[in-house]
C-alpha cells in the first residue's frame, strides 16, 4: 500500500516536472492557439453557411476536401525534411537547408498545383464546376507551403511562440475574408478567402524565409535520401488521414444510408477533437527531442513523463464519456444516443493515439524512421478495409468503431517496439 502511495506520488512529480517543461518552451501559446484556431475555423465554416446556397457551397468543400489530401505532399514533403535534418544541424546548416528546401520545394509546389489543374481539367466530376474550384483552389499549394515552412523555422528556432502568433494570424486572416468575401461575392468570395488567407500570411512573415545571399552551399544531406523522407512524410499523413475518413466512405457505401454516415460522423466528433493534445505536446517538443537523441536518459524520461500524463488525461477522457456520453450525444440529437456503445469504443480508441501512436509516430520520424510510419498506417488503411467488409455488414456503426478502435491500439503498439528497436540500433552504430 505504501509502496504504491509512493509510486504514485513518483509518477505525479514527473507529469508536473514535463508540464513545467512544457509550459517553459511557450507549450501554453500553442495550446491556445490551437485552441483559438479551432474556433475560428469552425466560425469560418458556419459564416460561409450563412451566405452560400447549401448545393453551391458543398460543390466547393468537395473541392477543397480534394486539395486537403494534397496538403501534406506541398514541397514533395520538404518541410518534413526540414524540421528533422534541420533539428540534427548547426547554424549555418540550418540556413543552408532552409534556403534549399524554400527553394526547390517552391518549384515541388508550382508543378503540383500545375499537375492538379491539368488533371481536374481532363477528369469528369459528377458536380458541375468542381474542375474549376480544384484547379483555382491549386493555387493554395505554393504559399501554404511557405506558410508551414515559416511555422517549421519558427520551431527550429524554439520560438514557439512566434510559432504560435502564426497560426492565429492565419486563421483570424481566414474568418475574416470568409465573412467580407463570402457576403460580397458567395461561393466566388469563399474560394478567394480560401487561397488568400495562407498567401497573405506568408507574405507578412516571408522575412522568415530570408537568409543570407551566398552561394547555397551543397551539403552531403541533399541527395535521395533527403528528399525521400520528406516525401515518406507527407505520404504518411496523406495515409493518416483516409484512415480517418475511411470508415465514412465504408459506412455510406456498404450500408447506403446518409443518416448513419451522418451519425458516426457526429459520435466521432468528440474522441476526435481530443487528438489536438498529442499534437500541441509533439509541436512544442519535436525539434527539442530530435535535438538530444543521443541522450539515452532525457528520451526515456520525456517518453514515461508523456505517457503518465496521457495515461492520467485518457482515464479522465474514458470515466467522463462513460457517465455524461449520453448527455453529449443527445446535445447533437437524442437519436444519437442509441450509439452510445460505439462512442465509447471509439473513445477507448482514442487513448491508443493518446498514449502510445502520437508520441512514438514522431518519435519514429525524429530517428529517420519516417517510412516506417507511412508503411505502418498503409497496413492499417487496407487492414481497416478488408475487417470493415464483414464487421460494418454485421455490426453496422458498431463495427466501423471495433475496427478503428482496435488499430489505433495496434498501430500505436507496432509504433512503440520499433520505435525501441530503431533507437537500439541507431545508438549501436553512432
Amino acid at each position: 500500500m505504501v509502496t504504491e502511495f509512493y509510486r504514485s506520488i513518483i509518477i505525479l512529480k514527473h507529469i508536473i516536472t514535463y508540464i513545467q517543461s512544457f509550459l517553459n518552451r511557450s507549450g501554453s501559446y500553442v495550446l491556445l492557439a490551437t485552441i483559438l484556431s479551432r474556433v475560428l475555423s469552425f466560425f469560418a465554416s458556419w459564416i460561409a453557411l450563412q451566405y452560400i446556397d447549401n448545393y453551391k457551397l458543398g460543390v466547393i468543400l468537395f473541392a477543397w476536401n480534394v486539395i486537403t489530401f494534397l496538403l501534406p505532399l506541398v514541397g514533395l514533403g520538404l518541410p518534413q525534411s526540414l524540421i528533422r535534418f534541420g533539428a540534427l544541424a548547426n547554424k549555418e546548416d540550418k540556413d543552408t537547408i532552409l534556403r534549399y528546401v524554400v527553394k526547390y520545394g517552391t518549384y515541388s509546389s508550382i508543378l503540383l498545383s500545375i499537375l492538379v489543374s491539368f488533371v481536374t481539367f481532363l477528369y469528369p466530376f459528377e458536380f458541375d464546376n468542381t474542375g474549376i474550384y480544384i484547379a483555382f483552389l491549386s493555387i493554395i499549394l505554393t504559399p501554404f507551403f511557405w506558410f508551414e515552412t515559416i511555422k517549421i523555422k519558427l520551431r527550429l528556432e524554439h520560438n514557439n511562440k512566434s510559432f504560435a502568433f502564426v497560426d492565429i494570424i492565419y486563421n483570424s486572416l481566414l474568418c475574416f475574408l470568409v465573412f467580407i468575401l463570402s457576403y460580397l461575392f458567395t461561393e466566388i468570395g469563399y474560394v478567394i478567402a480560401l487561397v488568400l488567407s495562407p498567401t497573405l500570411t506568408s507574405l507578412l512573415f516571408f522575412k522568415h524565409l530570408k537568409t543570407e545571399k551566398r552561394k547555397l552551399k551543397k551539403l552531403k544531406l541533399f541527395n535521395f535520401e533527403f528528399w525521400k523522407y520528406g516525401f515518406f512524410g507527407g505520404m504518411a499523413n496523406v495515409v493518416t488521414m483516409l484512415l480517418f475518413a475511411i470508415d465514412l466512405l465504408l459506412i455510406g457505401t456498404m450500408l447506403n444510408d446518409a443518416a448513419l454516415v451522418t451519425a458516426y460522423r457526429y459520435i466521432s466528433i468528440i474522441p476526435f477533437s481530443i487528438l489536438f493534445l498529442p499534437r500541441v505536446f509533439i509541436a512544442t517538443d519535436y525539434v527539442m527531442f530530435t535535438e538530444n537523441l543521443h541522450k539515452k536518459d532525457l528520451i526515456f524520461q520525456y517518453i514515461k513523463s508523456y505517457i503518465s500524463l496521457f495515461i492520467v488525461i485518457s482515464s479522465i477522457t474514458l470515466v467522463f464519456s462513460y457517465f455524461f456520453g449520453k448527455e453529449i450525444l443527445s446535445i447533437f440529437d437524442n437519436s444519437f444516443i442509441v450509439y452510445f456503445d460505439s462512442f465509447i469504443i471509439l473513445n477507448i480508441g482514442v487513448c491508443g493515439i493518446l498514449i502510445l501512436r502520437g508520441l512514438f509516430g514522431n518519435l519514429l520520424s525524429s530517428i529517420g524512421w519516417v517510412k516506417t510510419n507511412f508503411f505502418i498506417t498503409t497496413i492499417a488503411l487496407i487492414i481497416n478495409y478488408f475487417a470493415n467488409q464483414y464487421l460494418i455488414v454485421r455490426y453496422g456503426i458498431k463495427g466501423a468503431a471495433i475496427t478503428s478502435a482496435l488499430l489505433m491500439w495496434i498501430t500505436g503498439i507496432a509504433s512503440a517496439i520499433i520505435f525501441f528497436i530503431g533507437y537500439k540500433k541507431q545508438r549501436t552504430n553512432v
